[in-house]
C-alpha cells in the first residue's frame, strides 16, 4: 500500500475523476507555485472506483475555485489546518469563467484583439453550456 505523508496546513482536492489531475494541475497553474504539491493518480475509491487526489501546501488563495468548478464541479475541496480537516467545500459551475475556454469564432473580437480576455458566461446549467461574452459563441462541456 502506498503511503503519502499528511498535510499539516493546506488543501486537498478529492474526488477528482481518474485521469483529470494533470489537467487541473495545468489549469490552476500549480507548476508556478513555490510550495509542495502531491498528485495521486488512480487511487482506489469505494464511491468512484478510481479517483485522483491533489494535495497543495498552503492556503486556499492558491486555488481558483471558479476554474476548479468549471473543470469538475463534483470535486470536494478539503481545507486542512494543524493536520485536521476544518472545512469541506463543494463546488458548483461558475457563472463566469475567464481564460480557460477560448472562443473559436473567427469573427469574435477576441480573435482580433489578442490582449482581450476570453470570458464565457454560463447560459444553461442543466446542459452545462457556456457562451462567449462578446459574440455568444456556444461551448458545451
Amino acid at each position: 500500500m502506498l503511503n503519502i505523508g499528511g498535510l499539516q496546513n493546506g488543501i486537498v482536492l478529492d474526488h477528482i475523476q481518474a485521469g483529470k489531475s494533470m489537467s487541473i494541475y495545468k489549469h490552476l497553474g500549480l507548476d508556478k507555485l513555490d510550495c509542495q504539491v502531491a498528485i495521486i493518480k488512480n487511487a482506489r475509491s469505494n464511491k468512484m472506483g478510481r479517483k485522483d487526489i491533489i494535495k497543495i501546501e498552503g492556503g486556499l488563495d492558491k486555488v481558483d475555485l471558479n476554474v476548479l468548478g468549471y473543470i469538475d464541479h463534483n470535486i470536494t475541496v478539503n481545507i486542512i489546518k494543524n493536520d485536521v480537516i476544518v472545512e469541506k467545500k463543494t463546488l458548483s459551475l461558475p457563472r463566469e469563467i475567464t481564460g480557460v475556454i477560448h472562443c473559436k469564432n473567427p469573427r469574435c473580437i477576441t480573435s482580433v484583439e489578442q490582449e482581450l480576455p476570453h470570458v464565457f458566461l454560463l447560459s444553461d446549467e442543466e446542459t452545462q453550456t457556456y457562451r462567449c461574452k462578446y459574440c455568444e459563441e456556444k461551448y458545451t462541456l
